[in-house]
């Protein structure tokens, strides 16, 4: 495992450690995204990875070596859909989180999967704006206590895998953190095909979320994404290919 590790770092990344928090979700994200890509043998060159602002945002830009547009907040479809259209050749894969994809740049996420853009997207959903200190989201669970919200999120959140699935995009795979191993293959199978393609991934935020509903064990909460998957409360699979 250990010689795996160093291969897969010194071969996909430019530099560690993260700057992710402790527990973040998103250096597992990005380790099952780096496996599919060398268990399919695609050339780095062939990939670019765009990103917008926020904690998601970091999982491609700096720490991919692949070549990375890091955007502005809500945008990175935009950019993306730009290097879609004008280089077909290229994989272009979206790094964003449900602040940066489903609320600021929610227009461009629909639009996208409407149109049918050449692109993947991994939406990484933690239920919260973590990076900019715990603001609610438009995934914030109804009732959840956050900065914006002390005395509770009064909103119904997003189920932004059923949006982009009734917005047309063409693949559309929602899993957790608990669940990487299904990831990888869902991720490994979104790369050989074309569209619009779109993968949510449940993820931990210990240092915000986390510490809202008193659990800042990571442990702990992708143990609980695994338990209200099985009950079914938390839906995951592939929902369209």
């Amino acid at each position: 495992m250990a010689s795996r590790t160093r291969y897969l770092r010194e071969k996909y990344l430019r530099r560690l450690p993260t700057a992710f928090c402790p527990g973040c979700g998103n250096g597992q994200i990005l380790r099952a995204f780096v496996e599919a890509v060398d268990e399919l043998g695609i050339d780095k060159n062939k990939i670019v990875a765009v990103s917008g602002i926020g904690c998601s945002a970091w999982i491609s830009s700096p720490y991919l070596r692949v070549d990375t547009l890091h955007t502005t907040h809500g945008r990175a479809i935009a950019f993306a859909t730009g290097v879609a259209l004008s280089r077909p050749d290229l994989k272009v894969v979206v790094f964003t989180g449900d602040g940066d994809g489903a609320g600021i740049g929610g227009n461009h996420l629909i639009h996208a999967a409407r149109r049918g853009v050449n692109m993947l997207v991994i939406l990484v959903n933690n239920g919260i704006y973590a990076m900019t200190g715990g603001q609610s989201a438009p995934t914030t669970p109804r009732g959840v206590k956050t900065k914006t919200h002390p005395t509770g999120f009064p909103e119904r959140p997003f189920d932004v895998a059923s949006l982009v699935l009734a917005a047309g995009a063409d693949y559309v795979a929602r899993w957790t953190t608990a669940h990487l191993v299904q990831l990888k293959n869902s991720i490994k199978e979104a790369l050989e095909i074309t569209g619009f393609r779109f993968i949510e991934v449940i993820s931990q935020c210990p240092t915000h979320f986390g510490r809202i509903i008193g659990v800042t064990d990571p442990w702990r909460m992708i143990m609980r994404f695994k338990e209200l998957a099985d009950k079914g409360e938390i839906t995951v699979g592939v929902f369209k290919r």
